[in-house]
């Protein structure tokens, strides 16, 4: 009988088809580090998901087993870089690292700092990253030698070279996942040199398994695709029919109309659909209302695939963070004392958060005048200064020099600074008893804050004086 069950167990285990990948580096350079490698949730919102963490030990060694079933995208920034990688299953991938190159002090504190982007080499070049990448230095130098000839000139016969120089070197990789990425990056450049309307492409879409719309190129080709589309659409002849089945929230008229449209099946019609819906709550051409309202639906919510349920999910929860009348994020960090302190410990008074960097010049002059807006509306309101973390002792020298008002929190790990999305400093919220969002881009110190907010709480207060009991 025990025969049988392991047997039947084992029947199981392999119908299931667990495959795993072993990534290693041995990178003396990188000793003690840590990189953490991050995936795309969904092709649209550009929500990130952890994959997996390096950990290198005091010789620079690591190694790391996944399981997956899947070609997998994944990428890690680190130092100036953003490395690339694509994992396989049943293979081990040497890592082969570029030297380490650390931010400057500038790149740190600049908020548009661009990461220089690379794909990850291995060691096996047959290994899909450095197939890859043979293909994109080979692919870009083609398209710079004939730059003029395609994007000026628009020569059919210099797109046909290029493509034939591509598939005379790169035809004889059979791999699935390289194959993909190699007709819709030169579908890319087509669209591009000949100006192509998303329709006369689309439909190359359909016939992209679920399993590579996480992949670079795909989230790039789809986006150029269907990229305020719907918005478009609304001021064509029949724009009137499209604004009308938006803001009535006829979902199933929207996907009809998108198979049609850009001849799609089902699956890809819907997540082109969801595209379009999250790039028209921006538009302002259509009821916001309305466009909540199908991203919730449970043809989307509940759906049996699991990147248009994410793309749902994720594109609803991206619309609506941090919108006046939500609640915002409740922030718990230690202060300069090591004390822990969270910013829905008072609802008395309304909190303005201020998100700084002490090592920031603009930043310190900004927190200096604090006090002068403490002095006047300390009755009101609560001051939550956000720290990013730098050097502990300099921060507590600062503050014990100015006297800053208001509490002070240290974002040891950039959590909060992360989850609020902030990308430059000083960036401010203001929030009111409930921890409900007033202000999103409430102004910094030195920019007005004491007017915004004296012109407001007056207003505030004098219709509660008029309606007592709200």
């Amino acid at each position: 009988m025990r025969v049988l069950i392991s047997l039947f167990l084992l029947i199981i285990i392999s119908s299931l088809g667990f495959a795993s990948v072993t990534i290693q580096c041995d990178n003396p350079k990188y000793a003690g580090r840590k990189l953490q490698f991050y995936s795309y949730s969904d092709p649209i919102s550009s929500v990130t998901k952890p994959a997996f963490l390096l950990e290198f030990d005091k010789t620079g060694k690591c190694i790391k087993t996944i399981e997956t079933q899947t070609t997998d995208f994944v990428f890690c920034d680190f130092d100036i870089y953003r490395g690339m990688l694509f994992i396989e299953p049943n293979q081990t991938i040497a890592l082969k690292l570029p030297p380490v190159r650390e931010k400057s002090f500038a790149d740190q504190k600049n908020p548009y700092f661009e990461p220089v982007s690379f794909w990850i080499a291995t060691e096996n070049k047959q290994q899909l990253s450095n197939q890859v990448s043979d293909f994109t230095a080979q692919l870009n130098q083609l398209s710079d030698k004939y730059f003029d000839q395609l994007y000026f000139r628009q020569s059919r016969l210099i797109y046909d070279s290029v493509v034939y120089f591509i598939e005379k070197k790169f035809g004889s990789i059979k791999n699935e996942a390289f194959f993909n990425h190699k007709t819709l990056s030169l579908k890319m450049i087509e669209a591009d040199v000949f100006r192509l309307k998303t329709e006369d492409y689309s439909a190359l879409f359909s016939s992209v398994k679920p399993q590579f719309w996480l992949h670079p190129v795909f989230i790039e080709l789809f986006d150029k695709a269907f990229k305020g589309q719907l918005s478009f659409e609304a001021k064509s002849v029949k724009g009137n029919e499209i604004k009308k089945a938006v803001n009535q929230k006829n979902i199933p008229y929207l996907i009809d109309f998108t198979k049609t449209k850009f001849k799609i099946s089902n699956e890809m019609a819907e997540l082109a659909l969801l595209k379009m819906l999250h790039d028209a709550f921006y538009s302002g051409d259509f009821s916001k209302e309305a466009i909540q309202q199908m991203l919730k639906s449970t043809r989307f919510t509940s759906h049996k695939n699991p990147i248009i349920k994410e793309s749902a999910i994720n594109s609803l929860e991206k619309i609506t963070f941090l919108r006046p009348g939500n609640v915002a994020p409740i922030i718990c960090l230690k202060n300069l004392d090591g004390q822990k302190i969270c910013t829905n410990q008072n609802n008395a008074k309304y909190k303005y958060l201020i998100f700084a960097d002490t090592e920031m010049a603009v930043c310190r002059e900004h927190l200096k005048y604090l006090t002068t807006i403490q002095q006047k509306f300390q009755k009101h309101l609560e001051i939550y200064i956000v720290l990013r973390k730098t050097d502990t002792s300099q921060m507590k020298k600062f503050f014990a020099e100015t006297e800053v008002p208001g509490v002070k929190l240290i974002d040891e790990n950039s959590e909060f600074i992360d989850q609020y999305k902030i990308r430059s400093f000083p960036q401010c919220y203001l929030l009111d008893e409930n921890h409900k969002i007033k202000f999103v881009a409430a102004k910094a110190p030195l920019d007005g804050f004491e007017q915004q907010f004296g012109s407001f709480i007056q207003q505030e207060l004098f219709q509660r004086q008029r309606n007592p009991g709200k």
